[in-house]
């Protein structure tokens, strides 16, 4: 968590235009909202021209009944002029009515009126990739993600997540998830999601559906190659004659099959070896990191448990006599506390809609710069103690809990979060680990300590893991989650490496404190002591 605290610049900002929807789940509820008002443009579109096909049915009937009605005859003065009539003006009027382009036209101005708020591209491979990384962290299978299953990988334990409704992925959408990996050489992936789409095809040929882009065919090509770069020659070879079936001249897939036929014949090929994981972020506590984020409940270690006690605490704060902080310790090495019920629901929903409308993509630090990340995905916003009461209520209550200095420049503004589509923060350190870091900007030191509160509950994942000290704590809606980041001797605390782990379901918000060590030289005392 490396944004720097300058969200005094946002107050001088007009409210960002919608983008990056993935990021952040306020946007993809308000992507609800648009594509309901396309539902409603639809339904209209569908009145209308329901409408003109039965005007268009009656006049066929009439017509059809005539020309099967042997006393019909153009004998008849009356049916010869009514015959004239029809072929000059009514057919005329029938095939080139405006109504259907003016239906047509109308679906197009509503598409126009909500184009500026949909989702786009980017936003598409940010979901795809959001899949794929609930499927590595979590252990899910990807045919149980096709089937709507949040199910382990050969596990026969419950779901790690249920749905209230189940919605299965067509195979339209396995391709594109399949595609994305593909395009960026990530064939462990691709293979996976294009072998369910392949399969999905095979059961519904014929029968393509109007919103798909891709096909059987499609599909085929792609896995083929991925099992080609995967080394595993043979597969390839039966992909593309499968493909041929379907359309036998196309070149390039003729040429695939030839030389795949020369390298099996020549005896070249050695046998594929099991694809590895790409690991794109180098992260090298990977498999630490996503124990942890499965860990059931956030449970402890079992050698952690004996120092988990719970208290209630004044912290010798008159703000606290009341109504005394509900304190459980959750870690002692390093220092990890959590603050149940340290804020109301009320006030949850007051900063959420404070932050809201201000949202934009958050940033990591990166040498001297602050860019975007694919390793955090979120949006965040900064709320000066000034915007509301309710904020300056919680920072006094805050400075109270933790018995530190809140004031400028000693802290840095409330930054909320409002994580993604499996929104997520790999591992890092709150603290600056390098005297270049942004944060040194602000002229007051390194942050000494971080209050984290959650401002909504998660159905499943999301939960904090401390990798070092073995530590997952569990998403506990309105509580504070407090931990030190440096050493009394001024040290980074190099046991408070931690990530917010990927959120299987539901909308996470949090909103952080980070507070500076300088302003607190009396009220956390320096140490020489190289263990403290």
């Amino acid at each position: 968590m490396r944004a720097l605290g300058l969200g005094v610049l946002l107050a001088l900002l007009p409210p960002p235009a919608p983008a990056e929807t993935f990021s952040a789940m306020r946007s993809v509820r308000a992507a609800m909202g648009a594509e309901g008002r396309l539902l409603r443009r639809l339904r209209a579109y569908l009145r209308e021209e329901s409408a003109r096909l039965r005007r268009l049915t009656r006049f066929y009937e009439k017509v059809h009944a005539l020309h099967q009605d042997p006393q019909a005859s153009v004998d008849n003065p009356l049916l010869a002029f009514s015959l004239i009539k029809r072929l000059y003006s009514d057919w005329p009027n029938v095939i080139y009515s405006d109504e259907a382009t003016e239906n047509t036209q109308a679906l197009h101005d509503g598409f126009q009126e909500v184009e500026r708020e949909l989702p786009g591209a980017e936003d598409l491979d940010g979901a795809a990739r959001a899949l794929m990384r609930l499927q590595d962290v979590y252990g899910l299978s990807v045919k149980g993600l096709a089937n709507g299953v949040f199910q382990r990988t050969g596990a026969a334990r419950a779901p790690l997540y249920s749905p209230g409704r189940r919605v299965a992925l067509s195979a339209d959408d396995c391709f594109h998830v399949g595609k994305v990996a593909y395009d960026t050489g990530d064939y462990y992936h691709s293979i996976a999601w294009l072998e369910e789409a392949v399969g999905l095809f095979r059961l519904s040929y014929g029968s393509r559906s109007p919103e798909d882009r891709s096909s059987l065919e499609d599909a085929l090509d792609h896995l083929a190659f991925s099992y080609f770069m995967a080394g595993n020659i043979s597969h390839a070879l039966s992909l593309s004659r499968e493909f041929l079936h379907y359309d036998p001249s196309n070149r390039r897939v003729l040429r695939n099959v030839v030389k795949y036929e020369e390298l099996l014949e020549k005896g070249t090929v050695t046998s594929a070896e099991p694809l590895r994981r790409p690991n794109g972020t180098h992260l090298q506590s990977r498999d630490a990191y996503e124990e942890l984020c499965q860990r059931p409940r956030g449970q402890s270690a079992p050698e952690h448990l004996p120092h988990l006690i719970c208290s209630y605490e004044t912290n010798g704060s008159p703000f606290l006599l009341l109504q005394p902080a509900k304190k459980e310790m959750v870690q002692t090495q390093p220092y990890v506390a959590l603050y149940h019920d340290f804020i109301s629901d009320a006030e949850a929903e007051t900063i959420k809609g404070l932050a809201g409308p201000w949202l934009q993509r958050s940033v990591v630090a990166s040498g001297e710069k602050q860019q975007k990340a694919e390793y955090r995905i979120s949006k965040s916003a900064w709320l000066k103690d000034t915007v509301d009461p309710v904020v300056r209520a919680l920072e006094q209550r805050i400075g109270a809990v933790t018995g530190l200095d809140l004031r400028p420049p000693y802290a840095e503004y409330l930054q909320v979060v409002n994580y993604g589509l499996g929104g997520h923060y790999e591992p890092h350190f709150d603290h600056a680990t390098s005297r270049k870091s942004p944060l040194y900007r602000m002229k007051s030191g390194n942050r000494i300590a971080t209050v984290m509160i959650y401002l909504s509950a998660v159905e499943a994942g999301g939960s904090t893991a401390f990798i070092a000290a073995n530590l997952s704590v569990p998403v506990v809606k309105n509580a504070a989650l407090f931990w030190w980041n440096l050493r009394r001797n001024g040290a980074g605390a190099g046991d408070t490496l931690h990530a917010a782990c990927p959120v299987l379901a539901g909308d996470k918000w949090v909103a952080n404190k980070w507070i500076h060590e300088y302003g607190q030289e009396f009220r956390r005392p320096c140490s020489t002591d190289p263990q403290e």
